[in-house]
C-alpha cells in the first residue's frame, strides 16, 4: 500500500473494542491520518509505558486481505519515546507526516 514513514502515536486504553490488547495506539493528529485508525506495533512496548506515551515510529498504512486500513509497524523495529510538545514540533515542522 504506502511507503513506510516516521508517524507519532500515543497509547490510550481500548475498553469496548474488539480486540484483546488492553493498550492500543493511534496516530497523533496533524500527519494526515483518521484519529481513530488503529496502529499495529509491539504490544510489549505499548504495556512497558504508561497509557498516553508518545512514541515515533516507522510504519505504513495498510489493510490485512482487503480488511480495514490500519497501520503497521514491526514489533521488532526500534521506536523513540518523545514527549508529545517534541513530536507535535516535529509534525509542524514537516519531520513527521
Amino acid at each position: 500500500m504506502g511507503l513506510y514513514r516516521l508517524i507519532a502515536i500515543e497509547t490510550y486504553c481500548n475498553p469496548g473494542e474488539p480486540s484483546s490488547a488492553g493498550v492500543r495506539a493511534r496516530p497523533l493528529p496533524g500527519q494526515g491520518l483518521p484519529a481513530d485508525i488503529k496502529v499495529e506495533c509491539s504490544r510489549k512496548v505499548r504495556e512497558e509505558h504508561p497509557i498516553g506515551t508518545v512514541f515515533v515510529v516507522k510504519a505504513q498504512l495498510t489493510d490485512r486481505e482487503g480488511g480495514a486500513m490500519f497501520l503497521y509497524s514491526s514489533w521488532q523495529w526500534p521506536c523513540e519515546v518523545v514527549s508529545r510538545k517534541e513530536a507535535e514540533a516535529r509534525i509542524s515542522r514537516g519531520e513527521l507526516q
